[in-house]
């Protein structure tokens, strides 16, 4: 594995930490494959139930790294859906749930990331925007389907197409995160529900984690794969090298405006 993430496991639940803190955790093509390669892996291990996914730092993820983005656009299932992922979603399906601890922003890419997770509690420093449509991006990552499940069409729709951020008070009353606590009690809290998780029958949570995948996928029927259709499109037509690192100052003021630093 690789020290951008960073892993630890203690009876039967493994902390995966999202380790750039330096750039607030923002997602390069070495954390992407990183992070896939350690859920794998730990889905893969008998001895793991339940993971807890956080990140370093002050953010939990700043979403893509600018700086980083053409390398990015040519990884395998970044921005649109791939057969070889076989889903829409920042890593391939795991059976072992994921109990997302945001210590910090979850921004665009990096609230994908938060959405791919079958928990999240949310510390009262934790934000939540996406901000595709200020980097003059489409989500690829399954985003319009997740995040309207989670808090409703007219709030979904509200998060794109402003980019406002959304602290973890009004997380809680949309309904995007299970819990908001202090931030001292974030991983504590998170730790409790993935042992309570992990002290459940194997193949049972097993099965459930299965069963609400079906069952999202009846919901949705084909809304991932138009949103990769949408993805790939919007891409191919508008992205060109430095393209988005043009409007970066934009989008790190309009985020300072809301009290948050987007920065990556």
């Amino acid at each position: 594995m690789t020290d951008v993430v960073l892993t630890e496991v203690d009876a039967a639940v493994a902390v995966v930490t999202l380790n750039r803190p330096e750039r607030r955790n923002a997602v390069n093509a070495e954390l992407l494959s990183g992070l896939r390669a350690t859920l794998a892996a730990l889905d893969a291990d008998p001895e793991v139930a339940a993971i807890v996914l956080t990140g370093a730092g002050s953010a939990f993820c700043a979403g893509m790294d600018l700086a980083d983005l053409d390398a990015l656009v040519s990884v395998p299932g970044l921005i649109a859906w791939d057969a070889t992922l076989r889903t829409s979603a920042p890593w391939e399906p795991l059976e072992t749930p994921v109990v997302g601890a945001v210590n910090g922003a979850a921004v665009t890419g990096g609230l994908e990331i938060a959405l791919a997770c079958d928990v999240l509690v949310g510390s009262d420093r934790a934000s939540f925007a996406d901000t595709h449509a200020r980097a003059g991006l489409v989500p690829g990552w399954g985003l319009t389907v997740r995040l309207p499940l989670a808090v409703g069409l007219r709030a979904a729709r509200a998060m794109s197409l402003t980019g406002d951020y959304v602290d973890a008070a009004t997380a809680l009353r949309l309904g995007l995160v299970y819990a908001a606590v202090p931030h001292a009690d974030l991983l504590p809290t998170a730790l409790t529900l993935a042992q309570h998780i992990a002290d459940n029958d194997r193949a049972a949570v097993h099965s459930y984690v299965r069963l609400y995948r079906a069952v999202e996928a009846e919901l949705v029927d084909d809304a991932y794969q138009r949103e990769a259709e949408h993805s790939r499109a919007h891409l191919e037509r508008t992205y060109r090298p430095g393209a988005i690192g043009d409007r970066k100052d934009d989008i790190i003021a309009r985020g300072r405006s809301q009290r948050c630093d987007p920065r990556p």
